[in-house]
């Protein structure tokens, strides 16, 4: 079977999520975890379950989604892997958390991108990379079609979507990616987003108020 479990970090209440199976392989995705007690309790968890971590996975680079990029690498040796778009907010994450006077140790770089199109596996499942910019440059979606799971970062949320009025943000295109990426998948899937509880994408088509314009 797949899991996730979800774990809410940070000033910014950030969700981060671990992916497994049975075999305890497992991906860490947006680790945020920010001290030592947030730290603890992934590992913990890890290590309760027996986990092997083998890949870090980012949406995006904002600063909330990133905090924990670093004690990953110390921990399990995994660099983080993302679109190239938001390349710079990693090069750039100890000026962002300075902004925010949060505390914060400067990322590893990643080596490995990723891109619309890709494939990635978790043992037997099967995650699609999708390409939904507008949040930030290179936010990226992860959806496995056997489980009806998305994982949408910050561009979707319950009620919501993400903001666009950060540096290089763009709403048009945030809404582009949403119509044209997400809400076609089916209304019983699985949303896990940033921030928030799930949803699904069902629920956002006849509630969520910032996509009236897609109507």
């Amino acid at each position: 079977m797949l899991y996730l479990k979800s774990f809410t970090f940070n000033p910014f209440q950030e969700n981060t999520f671990l992916l497994y199976t049975d075999s305890g392989n497992a991906w860490i995705v947006d680790p945020g975890n920010s001290n030592d007690s947030e730290n603890n309790a992934i590992k913990t968890f890890i290590e309760e379950k027996k986990l092997s971590l083998k890949r870090l996975l980012l949406t995006h680079g904002h600063i909330d989604h990133v905090l924990g990029n670093k004690f990953i690498f110390d921990t399990y040796g995994l660099l983080p892997e993302m679109h190239k778009e938001d390349f710079y907010l990693v090069e750039r994450m100890l000026q962002s958390a300075a902004n925010y006077g949060l505390n914060a140790e400067a990322s590893p770089l990643p080596e490995i991108f990723i891109e619309e199109g890709d494939t990635l596996m978790l043992d037997d499942y099967k995650f699609e990379v999708f390409f939904t910019p507008g949040h930030s440059p290179g936010s990226i979606s992860f959806y496995n079609k056997e489980n009806k799971i998305l994982l949408s970062g910050d561009v979707l949320f319950k009620g919501s979507i993400g903001r666009s009025d950060f540096p290089k943000g763009d709403h048009d295109m945030l809404i582009s990616s949403i119509k044209n990426k997400l809400l076609s998948l089916g209304e019983d899937i699985k949303v896990f987003s940033g921030h928030g509880s799930s949803t699904t994408i069902g629920y956002e088509k006849l509630n969520n108020p910032y996509l009236n314009e897609l109507n």
